[in-house]
């Protein structure tokens, strides 16, 4: 079956819940999935995107993708490269930013989703143990975030 341009799906196969982040990842191999759809993936915080939030370098081209639909990040640098980690999903691999990289992230993109949902994203990967305060602050700094991050933090540890 044709799912999208490029995009290919048999007939019966088993569909998980992440199967946009596969999708995207085939259509977009050089990118990463950051922010909310990360947050998801990693079940932190209430958000459900209904869009596939994906990272790509800042002079790359505008990718042409219909299916899914996505929201477009442009990082550079560190800011890009730093904390990706692959994982496979329905036999696709994906590179996801680790937990403590999407929560610096959404500090840094607080104007576009929220401080609410960076703060729920902070609380609960903290409670949850998702990553240590020393990875948090570590990618604090790549971001450039740590001086909006410092008060929270010290007010959550």
């Amino acid at each position: 079956m044709r799912i999208g341009r490029g995009l290919y799906s048999l007939p019966d196969a088993d569909v998980t819940i992440h199967h946009g982040l596969a999708q995207a990842a085939k259509a977009i191999p050089k990118g990463v999935i950051c922010l909310l759809s990360a947050l998801r993936f990693y079940e932190t915080g209430t958000q459900v995107p209904h869009e596939v939030w994906m990272a790509i370098d800042r002079r790359a081209a505008r990718p042409r993708v219909r299916n899914p639909r996505m929201r477009i990040m442009r990082f550079s640098g560190k800011a890009l490269t730093e904390g990706v980690v692959e994982h496979t999903i329905e036999g696709v691999p994906v590179k996801i930013y680790n937990p403590a990289k999407t929560v610096a992230d959404c500090f840094k993109y607080r104007n576009k989703i929220g401080l609410d949902v960076a703060l729920e994203a902070l609380r609960e990967a903290i409670y949850l143990r998702k990553c240590t305060i020393d990875e948090l602050w570590n990618y604090a700094k790549v971001c450039r975030v740590a001086n909006v991050m410092r008060p929270y933090m010290e007010a959550i540890v």
